[in-house]
């Protein structure tokens, strides 16, 4: 992947998980409840607060998503 297109956050995010052999499928999960937050936030999430990630937890359980599937977003 060429890194022209991609912002430096999704770089680090996209090398971290090839250093940890995420398979692709894995990758794509990841980058979508990234993406999920940003919506959320509004703003880049490395710029999020540990209250953020609350608030964000918070909003997951109000739109009925399970315990498992919300550990998926965060």
């Amino acid at each position: 992947m060429s890194t022209d297109s991609v912002s430096p956050l999704r770089q680090r995010m996209i090398e971290d998980m090839n250093s940890r052999q995420f398979s692709a499928g894995t990758q794509r999960g990841h980058i979508s409840s990234c993406k999920r937050f940003a919506a959320f936030l509004k703003r880049s999430p490395d710029t999020a607060t540990a209250e953020d990630i609350r608030l964000f937890q918070l909003h997951l359980a109000e739109t009925g998503l399970t315990a498992p599937r919300m550990l998926r977003q965060v």
